[in-house]
């Protein structure tokens, strides 16, 4: 019963130890086009990154190789995240499609593929703050970890960006659960290469129900008020295989919302989503 309440009041702040936090208030739904029109998320909160997140590979070390803006918002249905992403080298559109020396199989679109291989997002949610250790996601509207890759995708394959199952991949359940929601439409997602090149944009939408799972069978909605839930992004990039020389998979960068290196996808290295039922408040003019 103490570990209950206790949990309740965390949930009350934050949702994972990780001292960062997005919020989410209500706002139109976007048009998933992959291109941010002018005035569809100037509803949405905007960040920023990577500087300030975390490195899990080399450290990007300039603008033009790797950053991005960020908005959020929700319209009382589902959440919306679009990422306008500057990157001076696209892989397998700048490059050939290589492949890793560990894994030859990484662009099958199974359990033995890697969704993360490639320039892509990672979105992980946590929608009960439990946990019993260091363990990551469980692969329901609990808790996931889903892929938007800008060269491939469930629905469209190899070469059509968009979603993609993410982990525990190697979890049946998960695999289905993730495949339901992308073939559903309870998730969507468009990537887009930029016109001029050096980047490109995702947009993704995400439905509370079934993937906002407070208890079994209830779902967030704006009626239940403020909510705070975990929260990790991963923005990954892969350029040339030599730039990636000592790295897992040969990736060049990735970079986390929160957490620590090497631990970042544990639930308790997250940090903190506020979803609002409210638009956002108006700046004070005074």
């Amino acid at each position: 019963m103490r570990q209950t309440l206790w949990l309740a009041v965390l949930c009350a702040g934050t949702c994972g130890e990780f001292p960062r936090e997005l919020h989410a208030y209500l706002g139109t739904a976007p048009v998933l086009d992959g291109r941010i029109a002018e005035g569809e998320w100037t509803d949405a909160t905007r960040f920023t990154g990577p500087e300030g997140w975390t490195s899990q590979f080399s450290p990007v070390k300039s603008p033009e190789d790797l950053s991005f803006a960020g908005y959020v918002k929700h319209d009382g249905k589902s959440l919306h995240i679009a990422f306008d992403v500057t990157d001076d080298v696209l892989y397998g559109i700048d490059t050939p499609r290589w492949l890793p020396d560990n894994n030859p199989k990484a662009h099958e679109l199974s359990r033995e593929g890697w969704p993360w291989f490639g320039d892509e997002i990672e979105l992980l949610i946590h929608a009960g703050p439990r946990w019993k250790g260091d363990e990551g996601a469980a692969g329901n509207g609990f808790s996931w970890q889903m892929v938007a890759n800008l060269t491939k995708s469930r629905l469209g394959g190899i070469g059509k960006g968009g979603l993609l199952e993410g982990e525990p991949r190697s979890d049946p359940r998960a695999w289905e659960t993730y495949q339901k929601w992308i073939q559903d439409g309870a998730m969507r997602a468009v990537a887009r290469p930029k016109p001029r090149g050096k980047g490109y944009v995702i947009e993704w939408s995400v439905s509370f129900e079934p993937c906002f799972e407070l208890e079994t069978g209830k779902f967030y909605s704006p009626a239940l008020g403020d909510r705070s839930f975990g929260l990790n992004i991963a923005v990954g990039d892969l350029d040339k295989k030599e730039s990636g020389t000592g790295n897992f998979g040969n990736f060049h960068h990735e970079d986390w919302f929160a957490g620590a290196k090497d631990v970042r996808t544990q639930l308790r290295q997250w940090g903190t989503l506020w979803i609002h039922p409210s638009p956002p408040p108006k700046p004070d003019r005074r």
